[in-house]
């Protein structure tokens, strides 16, 4: 079995290095026998793992699944034995942390290089994407995610805070269009509505008793990035609905402009979220501590 465990700890230093030589001389092992242990396990997986021309190695289809599945249950192992040798609760190793993109670099990430500036040992691996991914498949230890998320599977969910989502355009806009005076008007306006994986986004909005509502906005510009929303409403392209961690700059420095502010809905939850079958290793609870306590201050509201 360790002959076994070492091959698979020799296949993901070469995927990661994609070179035998650099992986042979991350190992302290020669080309020759890295080389040898990747045909090995290729002969016992019956399967091969990487593509290999005489400049560089790429994974195979096979060998890309393969080192999903292994990478991170390497890492976790690794992990493990640095928190039993150290015999302390320290927080070491590597995070694995999927955001929504805007809120990830103007929120989450200035929290994190905080934490890792006061545990040297702690690292990220960050990724940004505003659907929720399957952390299991993705290898993921902790997502962040907007949104009302019922009993995701599998995955403990905290709620962190909640964005008051506020619509907005350009003074110049509504100078040239007029401003809205019921939701009804948003008819007859440019929107600049949120697109996710190709479908066009509605608006989460409130009616004059308060019920939630969700509206179709005129759909004139369709865009995929909270940033470009952000961008084109600025330039006067229309109105947009963004949450509050993105626009309250621009509304105090007046170069966006509230609209509609009775219709603005009650806010969006965040929430941090991990695999319940993980054991909660310091480094993961180092973040999620980290990340309580921020909310605790309103610092994601």
């Amino acid at each position: 079995m360790s002959e076994q465990f070492a091959g698979i700890a020799i296949f993901v230093a070469a995927a990661r290095a994609s070179s035998f030589t650099a992986a042979a001389a991350q190992l302290g092992m020669t080309k020759s026998a890295v080389g040898k242990s990747i045909a090995r396990l290729e002969d016992r997986l019956g399967v091969r793992l990487f593509h290999r021309t005489t400049r560089r190695i790429t994974l195979t289809v096979d060998g890309a699944a393969y080192f999903a599945s292994c990478a991170g249950a390497l890492d976790a192992v690794v992990d493990a034995e640095r928190a039993l040798q150290s015999g302390r609760q320290q927080a070491v190793g590597r995070v694995r942390i999927d955001m929504p993109s805007a809120f990830g670099r103007a929120v989450v990430v200035p929290l994190l290089a905080d934490l890792a500036l006061l545990h040297p040992q702690l690292t990220f691996s960050l990724s940004f994407a505003d659907h929720l991914v399957d952390p299991f498949d993705e290898g993921i230890d902790l997502l962040i995610r907007f949104g009302e998320l019922g009993e995701p599977a599998g995955l403990v969910a905290r709620r962190l805070g909640r964005q008051r989502q506020w619509l907005c355009a350009a003074p110049a806009y509504l100078a040239r269009r007029g401003v809205p005076a019921t939701i009804a008007d948003l008819a007859a306006h440019d929107c600049v509505v949120g697109k996710r994986r190709h479908a066009v986004m509605k608006w989460s909005l409130q009616d004059g008793a308060g019920a939630a509502l969700k509206v179709a906005p005129p759909p004139t510009h369709q865009v995929g990035d909270g940033d470009a929303v952000l961008a084109l409403t600025l330039a006067g392209c229309g109105i947009c609905q963004l949450p509050g961690f993105m626009v309250r700059a621009p509304l105090a420095a007046g170069t966006l402009v509230s609209v509609l502010d009775d219709a603005a809905d009650a806010g969006i939850a965040i929430y941090a979220l991990w695999p319940q079958t993980r054991h909660l290793l310091p480094k993961l609870r180092c973040v999620i501590d980290a990340l309580e306590a921020q909310a605790a201050l309103g610092a994601f509201n």
